[in-house]
This record gives C-alpha cells, structure tokens and sequence, in this order.
C-alpha cells in the first residue's frame, strides 16, 4: 500500500482545498492529512477563522482523506515520515524552493516530494478579502 501524506492549514476549505486532496490521493492507495495547530499556522500565516476541531471536521469529511493527523508538524522528519509510513508527500507545485528547504528538506533530499497542481483563483485569503469587502460596501 502506498500512503500519500499532505499537510494544510484546512481554514474554510474551499474547492482549492479539495482539489489538491483529491489530486494527491491520486498518487497512492492512502491519503493522511496532518493539521497544523493555530499557533504553527500563526508562524507562518494569519490566524486561523475556524477552530482545530472544525477544521479537522471538514478535512475528515473530504471523501479523498483516509485519516487526519491533529497537532501536524511543519518541518516533516524522518521519524514522522517513519512513524506514519508515509511513501510520498504531495505538496502545492507553487511551493517555492526556500519553503521547501524549510519544510521538507528531508523529503526533498529522499526524493519523496511530488508536486501538485495548485488552484490559482481560489484561497483562504481571497475569501477573506471578498467577505471584507462586501462588509466595507455594505454588501453583506
């Protein structure tokens, strides 16, 4: 059996969200899915809207995730790789060098990184712009 393994945010998970799951459970027979804690996704991003419980909640009931990991490193070691037999990591192919490096150097260096398509109109961000813009406008 060849286990997929992606890790996300999975804030208001959107059809961007679920292509790339459904693209990277193409790659194997198993897809897990680690889930960063808000204060990971705070390193790197923006606070997350929802909650660790809704976001696991959502990223479970995609039909492509076959199990999700709470608490999801961001830097994958060997011994995560290990502990969840994991043969590939699909990451989003706008991925740039210096986030691999930091991120997934390890994977890198086994060649274990597969690189997905990303869904260039859609992000969390954008649906955060939109629902504040249609808040500034009185839209809403």
């Amino acid at each position: 059996m060849k286990v997929v393994y992606v890790d996300m945010c999975g804030d208001l998970l959107h059809y961007g969200h679920t292509r790339f799951l459904k693209k990277a459970k193409s790659l194997g027979d198993k897809l897990i899915v680690g889930i960063h804690s808000d204060e990971t996704i705070e390193s790197y991003k923006r606070t997350p809207v929802c909650t660790m419980k809704e976001r696991i909640e959502l990223v479970e009931s995609v039909k492509w995730v076959d199990e999700v990991v709470k608490d999801a490193p961001l830097f994958i070691t060997e011994d995560y790789i290990e502990k969840h037999n994991i043969d590939i990591i699909a990451v989003p192919a706008n991925r740039t060098q210096e986030e691999i490096e930091k991120m997934c150097i390890i994977p890198y260096q086994k060649k274990m990184l597969e690189f997905v398509a990303y869904t260039e109109e859609i992000s969390t961000s954008e649906i955060i712009n939109r629902i504040k813009f249609r808040v500034e406008n009185n839209l809403i």
